[in-house]
């Protein structure tokens, strides 16, 4: 384990010994990972969408019986029971809690006043400066390289356009995979980078090797932008599943459609109530209609299907474009080690450059 080599106003504003931040993925980022990333000397964040209350407590709970160090926890800002969760984090002294979306600014002085730090992830400068006005301690934004849910503007134009318009601490994802990336960023002016598909490619995160192993064989055309699992752009890798979805009618999705919204119902403990509150928010949130609302509830099951149980066949498996460049499963220690040393070396290398 090396000693710090990089001081950012990330690694001041957490504590974490490098700017190195493990992505809140659903169904992949659980303790294991999270603990392995903070031991390491970097930021691990649980991914809670995926989990009831009761489990996102477990979790919280093991994380913290095995390490000492800052970690974080990724929350739906839209869900309805988005309180009761921050409260856990409150109660159970989490150091950081990060939002797929804006949280509403009583929730963001809520964790303040507890001294927890807030970082939305954002996909616009707008929304940076809108997060930042309201009391965000930094933002996280994810170009369209990046696996899951994306955008189309490149990390290379997004980057700037939002250091541009914040002062607050910008973390940098998608397309981040090495220390050249991170030495990159950090030329640009951000406080670090979050990396989501090299973390879910090593040896603590808990998809299953076989699955590992397919994302290790897939080239840089490996991956598919579609619209059509959950009603959102969602980059994923591309097999026969996704291959088949993409060319299915409307009504030959709604039968499966259908059984998977019931499936996510019971995993989840929801009523339809709370079912129907959680798509209305989301659907003011994002602007999505309620054809998307109900595609929406597919991509828990279908992430679960992929991710956990192993069958791609049944499920998809998200990923962002650096699947094509990544050959090894290192463990946390390992990859974060390389990744600072190398972009050291780099940062010093270029520095030479400078008259």
């Amino acid at each position: 384990m090396i000693d710090q080599l990089l001081k950012t106003p990330l690694t001041e504003l957490v504590g974490i010994r490098h700017p190195v931040v493990q992505t809140g993925m659903g169904w992949v980022a659980g303790p294991r990972l999270v603990s392995g990333t903070a031991n390491a000397g970097g930021l691990g964040i649980l991914a809670s969408a995926t989990m009831t209350i009761e489990e996102l407590e477990k979790a919280i709970v093991e994380v913290k019986g095995r390490t000492d160090n800052p970690f974080g926890v990724n929350l739906r800002a839209d869900a309805g029971d988005a309180p009761d969760r921050c409260q856990l984090l409150i109660d159970h002294g989490v150091k950081v809690a990060s939002f797929a979306l804006a949280p509403k600014p009583e929730l963001i002085a809520k964790l303040k006043e507890h001294d927890i730090v807030v970082i939305p992830s954002i996909g616009a400068a707008k929304h940076a400066k809108k997060v930042a006005s309201w009391g965000a301690d930094a933002v996280m934004i994810q170009g369209g390289e990046g696996g899951g849910h994306t955008g189309n503007v490149p990390t290379t134009l997004l980057l700037p356009t939002v250091l541009d318009a914040v002062e607050i601490p910008v973390i940098a994802a998608g397309g981040f995979f090495d220390g050249r990336g991170l030495a990159a960023a950090l030329s640009y002016g951000a406080a670090g980078v979050g990396m989501g598909t090299r973390f879910l490619l090593t040896q603590e995160s808990r998809v299953p090797d076989a699955v590992k192993q397919r994302y290790l064989e897939a080239d840089l055309n490996g991956t598919v932008v579609t619209a059509k699992v959950d009603g959102m752009p969602h980059r994923m890798l591309r097999t026969p599943l996704v291959t088949s979805v993409e060319e299915s009618s409307a009504l030959k999705r709604l039968g499966p459609t259908a059984r998977r919204t019931l499936g996510f119902k019971r995993m989840s403990g929801m009523s339809w109530r709370q079912l129907v509150q959680d798509g209305q928010a989301m659907k003011h949130g994002q602007d999505r209609t309620w054809a998307q609302m109900i595609l929406a509830a597919n991509t828990p099951m279908m992430l679960r299907a992929g991710l956990v149980e192993g069958d791609p066949t049944a499920g998809v498996l998200a990923s962002g474009q650096v699947v094509g460049v990544i050959d090894d499963l290192p463990t946390c220690e390992e990859l974060i080690d390389r990744v600072v040393t190398q972009a050291a070396t780099s940062l010093r290398r270029t520095a030479t450059y400078l008259l």
